[in-house]
């Protein structure tokens, strides 16, 4: 899940369904909002959070500090009229990335995977049985060759990898893909998505590099991917 904390409904809107196509829940928040979100909201739908882009909101500054307090996710500034006092201020406060509008979408997901990217500890490139996942959208790949995997399926092959080794709980993983703030579909559904794409893993490479614990939640076993991305650092804002 992806949240917009942008004070204009229309900008959010224009990108909602591209970021939706792509398999990315994207969710809006004013500022205010987000303070209260992230003072009450639960570890676990803080944990599904996947990046953060921030628009034009007042309190701009104090939105990133508190962003860092409670999430550790990419987080791209947006900025209506780029200067160097701007960017020096986001860059402070701990934004990974600032851009000036017009931003094309495939540009924010670029620089988001690429943010992810160096934040998710890969395995040595020696490993030849990995699985490799992208994050822009691509299907993850196995020995050269594309898994194909319905859109929820590989969110959440993806969703697993980039929490290098660490368990995510059913709500943890129904946040990231669904958001948190989906009530017209059960959580239950993570269970059956997680069943089938165990079942196809196994098929495909020949065994099930998903671990699951009763209570505890799913681990993906980090020894068994790669992630790469063609745009592997961030592009020139």
């Amino acid at each position: 899940m992806i949240v917009f904390v942008e004070d204009r409904s229309l900008v959010v809107e224009s990108y909602k369904n591209k970021f939706e196509k792509a398999g990315e829940m994207l969710f809006r928040l004013d500022a205010n909002d987000l303070f209260e979100w992230l003072r009450t909201g639960s570890k676990a739908d803080l944990a599904s959070i996947e990046a953060v882009l921030i628009g034009e909101c007042s309190n701009q500054a104090e939105v990133v500090s508190q962003i860092r307090l409670k999430i550790n996710a990419p987080v791209v500034a947006m900025l209506d009229n780029r200067c160097l006092e701007s960017l020096t201020r986001l860059y402070k406060f701990g934004v990974d990335d600032v851009v000036a509008k017009p931003v094309h979408f495939e540009e924010l997901m670029f620089r988001i995977a690429a943010i992810k990217k160096r934040i998710v500890t890969s395995v040595s490139s020696e490993i030849t049985s990995a699985i490799t996942v992208y994050f822009d959208g691509r299907d993850p790949e196995f020995a050269g060759a594309p898994l194909d995997l319905p859109r929820r399926e590989r969110r959440i092959l993806e969703y697993l990898a980039s929490i290098n080794g660490r368990r995510a709980t059913k709500a943890q993983i129904f946040g990231a893909i669904y958001g948190v703030f989906d009530d017209l579909i059960e959580e239950s559904v993570i269970e059956s998505h997680i069943s089938k794409l165990r079942k196809k893993l196994r098929l495909k490479i020949g065994h099930d590099p998903i671990d699951s614990k009763r209570y505890l939640g799913y681990r993906f076993n980090p020894n068994f991917v790669k992630v790469e991305n063609q745009f592997n650092h961030a592009l020139v804002a």
